[in-house]
């Protein structure tokens, strides 16, 4: 059925089924504006834009995972502010060629994501696209103002953390475009079988809500906060650059999945290349007190990968040889770059 047959409202308000409200301070959806009840804790609002051809290729990208990363990727900031989600605005356009089973199955993605995080759908816009498909997402989220972390809080000595393994989003993509030009040279069926690991970390990321309750259990307050898009190396740059610190981040410490060595092995890349410049990964990346050790050694979950030093002793890796390479934020590149 294509899209002009019934109309965006109406199609609206079948997208609008089953989002159900899950958060007390939902007041009133789906009409010119949410309405959201205040408290005394404060409110946090952010919000990711993906543009079909920047950020993603419909070739390999599911529609209905599309919504769901989409999603995870705005509460996934609000995370990382040590802050729970609690709605999102969403805002899709689209061109002629996708129908209303396209767009259902975007929303079929984002209906899940909203159940697993938690979270409300508010506001909800559909507009249409000379060329391809965009969606943006706004959350918010709300936290008390003591418990709020910030880029800006590391301190030296603080211990360096992350919550997961890194590289296997940017793996996970290199091997779809891999297939892709595979496919389009001579029309030889993909081959996935055996990459489930990475192509999950690249289609269907999970935001690190768990981390919040790992937090709120143990009483940990991180003194700084990220979450890993654009790469290991970029995003304790900008911890470093706003916290005015300088940092030592141990080679051998960082986490790569061994599904990630192996396809890193057999693509002839860098692991630790794709860890430190690969992005996607979603990931937490944090510091904590030192003082803190004696509490979290003994925790899961996450890795200790080194320290906040004075910015004047710049920021740098180093090697299991004990050498020091200076870090350098290379970034994420996209799909089309």
């Amino acid at each position: 059925m294509n899209i002009s047959e019934i109309g965006k409202f109406a199609l609206l308000d079948r997208l609008n089924t089953g989002f159900e409200a899950r958060q007390q301070s939902t007041v009133k959806a789906f009409d010119d504006a949410a309405v959201i009840a205040t408290s005394d804790k404060q409110k946090q609002i952010c919000s990711v834009i993906l543009l079909e051809g920047i950020h993603f290729n419909l070739v390999y990208t599911p529609v209905k995972h599309l919504g769901y990363k989409a999603v995870a990727h705005a509460v996934s900031k609000i995370v990382a502010m040590n802050a729970l989600p609690q709605q999102i605005l969403v805002a899709v356009g689209v061109s002629m060629r996708f129908d209303v089973l396209d767009v259902e199955a975007l929303y079929e993605g984002i209906r899940a994501a909203c159940s697993e995080y938690g979270i409300d759908l508010v506001e909800n816009n559909l507009t249409a696209s000379l060329t391809g498909m965009t969606i943006s997402v706004t959350a918010v989220g709300e936290a008390s103002a003591d418990s709020l972390c910030y880029k800006s809080g590391a301190k030296v000595n603080d211990l360096v953390c992350i919550s997961g393994s890194l590289g296997a989003a940017y793996m996970g993509l290199q091997v779809l475009e891999r297939e892709r030009r595979i496919f389009e040279s001579n029309h030889t069926q993909p081959k996935l079988e055996g990459y489930d690991y990475i192509l999950q970390k690249q289609l269907r990321p999970q935001a690190r809500l768990d981390m919040l309750k790992t937090f709120e259990d143990n009483g940990i307050k991180p003194s700084s906060m990220t979450n890993i898009v654009d790469g290991l190396a970029s995003d304790i740059l900008h911890i470093c650059k706003q916290s005015e610190t300088g940092v030592r981040l141990y080679i051998e410490k960082i986490p790569i999945a061994s599904e990630t060595f192996e396809v890193c092995e057999e693509m002839n890349f860098d692991a630790v290349t794709a860890a430190l410049n690969g992005g996607d990964d979603f990931e937490l990346l944090f510091t904590l007190p030192v003082t803190e050790y004696e509490a979290i050694k003994s925790l899961s979950g996450f890795e200790i990968i080194g320290y906040i030093t004075d910015a004047s002793q710049g920021a740098y890796l180093i090697t299991p040889e004990g050498n020091e390479l200076k870090i350098k934020a290379q970034g994420w590149t996209s799909v089309t770059e």
